[in-house]
């Protein structure tokens, strides 16, 4: 019997591997310097800074950012005093950023199926001129999304955060869209011919063969949401509406020294990532496979 042999480890495979474990440690190692951080006392963050494992680790720091001390043992354990309501801004954020990508992810389907499927005059004309969008910067629409939720009054509501992002993005459009020019068209006939209309269409054939690119776009959606600052700091100041990534700027702000209480600002950005980071984790595989596909006809 032939006995199979092993493929030679060329050259270039190894400089292959190479790369992608230098950007693994890239991408990996700033996340567990702030974790290493949260972990180090406040009083050894200076004298302690050459380690890869702190010297004395403690869990104090999470639990000042948590609420669970207080001000006077905060203080002694070498934080700076300022107070965090962090479960308060941690279910702030996943209302805001779970509205966008919900309501981003579902108009931009509906969107995509009508660039893909539907005619109409003038469509290509609109198409292009909504991918053309994508060369505008979005730091130029902030302030006339400003002045327009401002006129309306939904200044420090979810509502007026949410608004200008829940309609569509032209990147989310096109992605869609290429996905459902792959649909077959046999399958619409069928159920064409079964007495299906185009909304039916949409909501109970297209779309459940599609979850794979939702759920893409849900993802990154959920996850642009979750980082946004500018837009929400803008909007959302308000304790009702403010979300995390803001709460930890004005944290860092709220320090008496003369340097930001590091410690607590890492332990509340390592706290603020974990939600995410577990959403990726549990669909990542579903992302991963939903991003091989082709958009030819």
């Amino acid at each position: 019997m032939s006995r199979t042999l092993p493929s030679k480890v060329s050259p270039g495979r190894i400089a292959a591997w190479a790369v992608l474990v230098v950007a693994l440690f890239l991408t990996v190692f700033p996340f567990y310097w702030m974790v290493r951080t949260a972990l180090t006392p406040a009083a050894d963050i200076y004298t302690d800074s050459t380690g890869l494992v702190p010297d004395h680790p403690t869990m104090i720091n999470f639990l000042r950012v948590l609420g669970l001390t207080s001000q006077e043992e905060a203080v002694a354990a070498g934080g700076s005093g300022a107070q965090m309501d962090f479960l308060r801004y941690l279910l702030n954020s996943v209302v805001y950023s779970g509205l966008i990508a919900v309501l981003q992810t579902l108009f931009c389907a509906m969107a995509g199926y009508t660039f893909a499927r539907l005619r109409f005059p003038g469509r290509d004309l609109v198409f292009g001129v909504l991918i053309a969008a994508l060369m505008v910067p979005p730091i130029f629409t902030v302030l006339p999304n400003f002045v327009l939720v401002k006129d309306l009054g939904w200044l420090n509501t979810f509502v007026g955060m949410v608004a200008p992002s829940v309609l569509m993005t032209p990147f989310a459009v096109f992605f869609l869209r290429q996905f459902f020019l792959s649909v077959p068209r046999e399958v619409e006939e069928a159920a064409i011919l079964d007495g299906v209309g185009p909304w039916g269409m949409f909501w109970r054939v297209v779309l459940p063969m599609t979850r794979g690119p939702l759920l893409t776009i849900g993802l990154t959606t959920t996850v642009w949401a979750w980082k946004d600052y500018l837009w929400p700091l803008l909007s959302g100041r308000d304790e009702e509406t403010r979300v995390l990534t803001v709460a930890l700027g004005i944290f860092q702000q709220q320090s008496p020294n003369s340097q930001p209480d590091w410690t607590g600002l890492m332990a509340g950005s390592a706290l603020s990532v974990l939600p995410v980071l577990i959403l990726l984790i549990l669909l990542g595989r579903r992302l991963v496979e939903s991003l091989n596909f082709t958009g030819m006809k």
